[in-house]
């Protein structure tokens, strides 16, 4: 795995830690949407759509 694909593995888990402690609500909805769109562009590599959905999935739930 490359530095940057381990980055991206550490981050996934970051958020969804931070998600699942969430309460729920509408920015836990936004987040999930965010966050399962990082999944699939982690699924087809895209990197930067991944760091950029995990990102905003930060932004909605903070």
């Amino acid at each position: 795995m490359t530095p940057e694909q381990t980055k991206t593995v550490d981050k996934m888990k970051s958020v969804k830690a931070a998600f699942d402690k969430a309460p729920a609500g509408p920015r836990k909805d936004r987040a999930q949407k965010h966050y399962q769109a990082a999944e699939k562009a982690h699924e087809a590599n895209n990197f930067a759509e991944t760091n950029k959905e995990l990102d905003a999935a930060t932004k909605a739930i903070s």
